[in-house]
């Protein structure tokens, strides 16, 4: 099997008021620049790859030549699998059409969208531009192109949001006819404006948002999506080949400013300079349970030391013969039993 590759595009319009990853405001003339650098990077590095993904920012705030030139530069100089899985997170409030046409002709295979909700008050109260429709747009032209792996972003726990007004969501997302959700609960981080003006956001309780996290794993379940990961849910065979590998502790090289690697068994990541920080070992035993734990699937029990058994009396893991995994409870409270268990 072969390895992952990252790259980072930190470029935004503008900040999400709850985001914490690494942007800086668009400038085409810094985008220009920072294409010629990843592309210097790339060749510094060896090595075989069967996924390729875009994140940031916003990757599909790029001129989309820029996209083609940085895959193609991948492809001369890595040895790049022929069934590559491509992905390429993309905002909807551009009109991606020609983007989508472009992205198809360079291999990008796959979507990731960013909606958070279908609910277009929910969606402004989180600083998105793009309403449902621009959504419903983006999904039907990604298709038209014959990019039909499509992802959408979920997002729970958020302001304005409610357990009836989920609804809207699960059903506008049986509308799109799309292979995979990504759902995630808010986290209010230091150094974001939710996290300043976080004592004047109406956001639902701990009990209402845990009851939205088991109300989404059985809507999607309804509609098809199985839950892989503890925040992943996917058509039968869509499961995203990429991010299984962070999960997997499969090997996977970073490029870009805030980009992170497994590779050749050492983490390091680039900081906002491009200087290389080292981050220590990678596949420690630590790392094998609080990232296979993450999975539906679980961890073989030879890796755990502790016991675990009042984690299964209490409905919060499961086990057969050779794994224990997290039951749907125990995901809500996944880090304090991981970090028991490490």
């Amino acid at each position: 099997m072969g390895n992952g590759l990252y790259f980072h595009i930190p470029f935004c319009r503008s900040k999400c008021p709850y985001c914490d990853f690494y942007s800086v405001k668009y400038d085409s003339t810094l985008a220009e620049k920072y294409v010629e650098r990843l592309c210097s990077e790339i060749k510094k590095y060896n090595g075989s790859f069967d996924t390729i993904y875009f994140g940031g920012g916003t990757p599909s705030i790029l001129d989309s030549h820029l996209i083609g030139k940085i895959i193609s530069t991948a492809r001369e100089h890595f040895d790049i699998a022929d069934n590559c899985e491509i992905t390429m997170e993309c905002n909807p409030s551009k009109n991606l059409e020609k983007d989508f046409e472009d992205y198809a002709a360079f291999g990008v295979n796959r979507i990731s969208l960013g909606m958070q909700s279908a609910r277009n008050e929910e969606r402004f109260a989180l600083g998105r531009v793009a309403g449902q429709n621009e959504v419903a747009k983006a999904v039907s032209d990604a298709k038209k192109a014959g990019i039909t792996n499509i992802s959408l972003d979920v997002m729970l726990g958020t302001p304005k949001q409610t357990i009836d007004s989920l609804d809207e969501t699960f059903e506008f997302i049986d509308k799109m006819q799309v292979t995979h959700i990504s759902a995630y609960l808010l986290k209010i981080e230091e150094g974001t404006k939710f996290f300043e003006m976080s004592d004047k956001l109406a956001l639902p309780d701990e009990d209402i948002i845990c009851e939205m996290y088991l109300k989404t794993i059985d809507s999607l379940k309804n509609l098809g999506f199985n839950q892989y990961e503890i925040s992943n849910f996917s058509k039968p065979g869509f499961e995203s080949r990429h991010n299984l590998k962070y999960w997997q502790l499969d090997e996977y090289l970073g490029l870009g400013a805030s980009a992170h690697s497994l590779w050749n068994g050492k983490r390091f990541y680039y900081d906002k300079n491009f200087n290389i920080i080292n981050d220590g070992t990678g596949s420690t035993d630590e790392e094998k349970i609080m990232l296979g734990l993450r999975l539906n699937k679980g961890i073989e029990k030879s890796l755990i030391n502790k016991d675990y058994s009042r984690f299964v009396k209490m409905g919060l893991l499961g086990e057969n013969d050779k794994r224990i995994f997290l039951t749907k409870q125990g995901m809500l409270v996944s880090n304090s039993i991981i970090s028991e268990l490490i």
